[in-house]
């Protein structure tokens, strides 16, 4: 079953162009079956688990298994994952039926991030410039261009991290983004964003033409947990009652522009 995963995450890969961060999770996901296969002694071939010998009681018996360990979501995704694989190795001719296929998924509880009101954004976004003492934070001056940035486009988290100097043109205050399967947009970044990149990018060092837009402390492109670390921070810094996540600015962008009327169809 080992090589026929690895097969699996090369299709994701090169055909279906799909990022690191997605295939990480299906090898998850199939490593957690396949041990579970092991540990139970099902559908084993020298020890091993055998894709032909794997049916539809052994999926069920693993989904029961989760149940009693993992959120409804979660287990959603586990069975998904291996939905996923049989309807691979169905195309490719190496299995004969998908054993997940007639599993059903839990319903899930629908999970909305916090949407901050106007004012709740605007404290969040510039609190990188004022501590409790009146100071500025460590990295100030980037954290406040990441925060813009999130806000006043609207772009997630892994495309913000994405971004190199030469994606960001300043003058039309546009950035080029790679979103979901490699597709790439332009999105309009805020008057407050231009201005806070253009703050950051004058004291960043090392100064650079080309690489990631925003560094880490190491000089490394910049993380999404490093992103999430700071969202949290500045949560806790503006005082705000809700804890939202960088998804939240998302969110929010999103319904401020609905509030003011925008397109739905544009946002």
């Amino acid at each position: 079953m080992t090589k026929l995963v690895e097969e699996f995450l090369d299709y994701l890969r090169v055909e279906k162009n799909a990022s690191i961060h997605t295939r990480l999770g299906y090898r998850r996901d199939l490593n957690q079956f396949s041990l579970f296969l092991i540990d139970s002694g099902r559908c084993l071939e020298d020890n091993s688990p055998s894709v032909e010998k794997i049916d539809e009681d052994s999926v069920r018996a693993y989904v029961y298994w989760l149940y009693k360990r993992c959120k409804k979501v979660s287990v959603a995704r586990k069975l998904s994952s291996i939905r996923s694989l049989f309807r691979f190795l169905s195309k490719k001719g190496l299995s004969k039926v998908n054993p997940a296929v007639f599993v059903q998924s839990p319903k899930a509880e629908k999970f909305l991030p916090p949407v901050l009101t106007a004012e709740e954004a605007t404290a969040l976004v510039t609190a990188p410039m004022t501590k409790p003492d009146g100071l500025a934070f460590k990295d100030a001056p980037r954290d406040l261009a990441v925060l813009e940035v999130l806000y006043s486009s609207g772009i997630r988290v892994t495309e913000l991290t994405g971004l190199d100097v030469k994606d960001v043109d300043l003058t039309a205050g546009t950035a080029r983004v790679l979103g979901k399967g490699g597709k790439e947009r332009v999105t309009f970044l805020g008057a407050s964003a231009v201005h806070a990149l253009k703050a950051y990018l004058e004291k960043r060092v090392p100064v650079a033409a080309v690489g990631p837009l925003f560094l880490g402390s190491r000089g490394a492109r910049l993380s999404q947990r490093a992103v999430q670390r700071a969202v949290k921070k500045y949560v806790k810094a503006s005082g705000i009652a809700k804890t939202p996540t960088p998804h939240s600015l998302r969110h929010s962008f999103a319904t401020h522009l609905l509030d003011a009327g925008a397109d739905l169809r544009v946002i």
